[in-house]
């Protein structure tokens, strides 16, 4: 990898050379911001997601196996940037799994989780290999796995093919944790969205506990992309489920 000056940097260089560009770039109101945004997460230092990227794709250019393998988990940037840099990184499945594993267990906000689903596009690549590795990641226990699993089956798998793989493994998941909910909710909104009929059928008999049914409803009522007559439709369907449930 080389500097912006062309300057040569050496692999035991990378972390200080990450920390001086992200320390460079960092501002404090924005700071401000996304500790209001992601309350408890530590070390964030207020570098915006475009630069962050910037870095990222110059870190996955040189010799990335090597900044993953020695990368620091200093500050929430540091730690976004591990993700981003494998996403843009150029290999298969087979060349990234190891690191995917390693970074996965470092994530514990959604910020982070959902950057790195929108730039680890192995799904998108290899369909059918990262099916199973988001199977295992579903049934870790770990809340941002998981949530990992559910936000790449949303992005990259919400398709004719996919469609009932999708919702059987949504509606399998049992994790008593919000984001990974949240994250299931948002998976069937976009079901719905892409396959109203289907997924409507779907949630008539699906296992999903109450928050997260109600929120799925909650979300595709308020998406611009569901026409009235779908909303309405999901609407009567939380209407029969709240009166069943009087019962």
């Amino acid at each position: 990898m080389r500097e912006e000056n062309g300057l040569e940097i050496g692999p035991e260089e990378y972390n200080d050379w990450v920390r001086a560009r992200l320390e460079e770039l960092r501002e404090e109101d924005f700071r401000e911001f996304m500790e209001k945004m992601l309350p408890g997460v530590e070390g964030i230092l207020g570098v915006r997601l475009p630069a962050l990227r910037k870095i990222a794709r110059q870190l996955a250019k040189g010799e990335w196996e090597v900044y993953l393998a020695h990368a620091r988990d200093d500050s929430y940037e540091e730690i976004m940037l591990q993700g981003m840099a494998l996403g843009y990184a150029k290999g298969d499945f087979a060349k990234k799994q190891g690191h995917l594993r390693r970074f996965l267990a470092k994530i514990d906000n959604w910020s982070v989780c959902d950057s790195a689903c929108a730039t680890i596009k192995l799904a998108k690549e290899q369909p059918e290999e990262m099916w199973g590795f988001l199977q295992e990641c579903l049934g870790s226990g770990r809340e941002y796995e998981a949530r990992f699993a559910l936000v790449q089956m949303l992005d990259y798998y919400v398709d004719r093919e996919h469609l009932p793989r999708v919702l059987e493994a949504v509606d399998e998941v049992r994790l008593d944790k919000y984001y990974v909910k949240m994250a299931q909710a948002w998976a069937v909104s976009i079901c719905y969205r892409e396959f109203p009929e289907e997924t409507l059928s779907y949630l008539e008999r699906s296992r999903l506990d109450d928050f997260t049914f109600h929120k799925a409803i909650q979300k595709i009522t308020e998406s611009l992309k569901v026409p009235v007559e779908g909303k309405e439709a999901a609407r009567r369907l939380r209407d029969r489920r709240g009166r069943r449930d009087c019962l």
